[in-house]
């Protein structure tokens, strides 16, 4: 009796023990493909995990962001320019509206553009700095004629040359889009390229009624 008492408690000991024993961990499973959404006009496309972690915007700034901005700074600056001759030389009410758009849009951005490039620890450009291989730009003398025209002749110059400055934004994005690495401007590439799209859109509808 004694025997089989002890038997049984060595049992429940070893089945306890058995119990307490951890289980094995499973066996990580392959992580599931990447979903990346192309920019507007481009399809979506699929990346595995390792391709996926690398198009994760970064917060700290690379070359490229800050030439972006440096340049872009002057690039608003013009389109404010051009914009600002509107309200007493165009003719087209809905180019006066666009003009307006155009400055409310550009201008906190060239702020926000100021402000960002000053916490990097550089200085933001003069107002008329170089801009001979910004595309899309006025020359001196395009705006010149810009100045000195009015009515109808103003707002077919101005379509003209505010849409190649809006397809140089353009241009300018995409490259950025490709080569920086700082999260915030590429949130701001972003909003330039579908804002300036859609104001081309309807610059070209302007030209159309002109």
């Amino acid at each position: 009796m004694r025997v089989a008492l002890i038997a049984v408690i060595a049992a429940l000991s070893l089945s306890a023990c058995s119990a307490e024993q951890p289980k094995p961990a499973p066996t990580p499973q392959a992580s599931a493909p990447v979903i990346v959404p192309g920019r507007p006009g481009e399809v979506a496309r699929t990346v595995g995990p390792s391709e996926a972690a690398t198009l994760v915007p970064s917060p700290t700034a690379n070359a490229a962001d800050v030439t972006y901005v440096q340049k872009m700074v002057v690039h608003h600056r013009q389109a404010l320019d051009m914009a600002s001759l509107a309200p007493t030389r165009a003719e087209h009410v809905r180019l006066k509206s666009l003009a307006s758009r155009i400055k409310d849009s550009q201008g906190p951005e060239i702020q926000f553009m100021i402000s960002w490039l000053q916490q990097q620890g550089m200085r933001a450009p003069e107002h008329h700095a170089e801009h001979d291989t910004m595309p899309g730009m006025a020359s001196p003398e395009q705006m010149e004629a810009l100045k000195a025209a009015s009515g109808k002749d103003f707002d077919r110059l101005f379509l003209q040359l505010m849409i190649a400055h809006h397809r140089g934004a353009l241009t300018m994005s995409e490259q950025v889009l490709v080569s920086g690495s700082h999260q915030r401007i590429e949130e701001l590439a972003n909003d330039v390229s579908a804002t300036q799209s859609a104001e081309v859109r309807r610059m070209q509808e302007m030209q159309a009624e002109l």
